[in-house]
């Protein structure tokens, strides 16, 4: 009897994703395949009343489509579509789900941020590199929200979902993307951010050398630049970002305009619009909570659904 082998698909603002996995006898969850496409559903998130565009649904629904092809080889017992901010806090989420289910036969669940959050911490605790710690942050930056979890003793001890996603605060706080990043700009969205966290109530109440783990598409792409200087794959770069590092990043990119952050060895072209905001909320982030580093983690949303799934 083959192992159970597990099929999710994370609808996210800026990018969708799939994982495929399986439980290997010992308990671990194992990838067997994973994607990533960016189909960006979220523009128009930070307005009054956000709305998913026509572009946005269609390019949406194509990206699903693609992934299920992804997973189909590996004759998934389960397939799980989730959404989070994006489709959670557009008035018309409802008509793309159901565009969804027309196309493809498969019902998106909708997380709240809560949920979200919860499912990224049991997704973190599937990491093998953070096996040994006990009490540490972690933050998972996307498009539309921010999840904010603190773990004592490896078990979640508080939860949070903020609008601090990179996409919607570039809407709300950079007029034009395309040009350089404005100074003024730059620090309404950095008080933005600090005032945000500062009004949630969120405690910072681990020990000062507590570990702070980060997940996300932002420190993938800081990792993906660094590891394009010095010519060497993802998987290979240092799992440790630390604020200095993230300080040059964005000093070097926010002079820039948008068609040379792209020419950027090792940017995501696709996040090259929102990686400025991106890098201001992890800089904010790290200077409020006197984080000296990050750790990165790949290991977020899908993985904390696929051992739900798996169970």
């Amino acid at each position: 009897m083959r192992s159970p082998v597990a099929a999710v698909i994370d609808i996210g603002s800026n990018s969708i994703k799939i994982l495929v996995a399986t439980r290997e006898a010992d308990g671990r969850i194992v990838a067997l395949k994973t994607h990533t496409l960016d189909a960006r559903i979220s523009a128009g998130i930070s307005q009054a009343v956000p709305r998913l565009s026509e572009d946005g649904m269609t390019r949406g629904l194509s990206a699903i489509q693609e992934l299920l092809a992804v997973a189909e080889p590996f004759s998934p017992t389960t397939t799980v579509l989730v959404a989070t901010s994006a489709v959670r806090d557009a008035a018309n989420g409802p008509e793309f789900r159901q565009r969804v289910l027309d196309a493809t036969g498969h019902t998106i669940r909708i997380l709240t941020g809560d949920e979200e959050a919860d499912l990224i911490g049991r997704g973190l605790t599937c990491d093998p590199a953070l096996a040994d710690l006990q009490n540490f942050y972690v933050f998972d930056l996307g498009g539309g929200s921010m999840e904010f979890l603190v773990f004592r003793n490896r078990r979640i001890e508080q939860e949070l979902s903020l609008k601090l996603g990179c996409v919607r605060l570039t809407e709300k706080f950079i007029t034009d993307p395309a040009a350089p990043l404005q100074p003024s700009a730059c620090t309404a969205l950095a008080l933005h951010v600090r005032d945000t966290i500062k009004q949630s109530g969120f405690r910072f109440s681990l020990p000062a050398d507590a570990e702070a783990v980060f997940t996300g598409g932002t420190m993938t792409s800081v990792r993906l630049i660094k590891g394009a200087l010095h010519g060497v794959k993802l998987e290979d770069t240092p799992p440790i970002v630390s604020l200095e590092t993230l300080h040059d990043l964005l000093d070097e990119i926010g002079p820039l305009d948008l068609e040379a952050r792209k020419r950027i060895p090792g940017m995501p072209a696709s996040r090259a619009d929102v990686f400025p905001a991106a890098l201001v909320t992890a800089v904010t982030l790290a200077e409020f909570g006197l984080f000296k580093r990050f750790h990165h983690s790949l290991y977020n949303l899908r993985w904390g659904l696929a051992a739900q799934a798996l169970m």
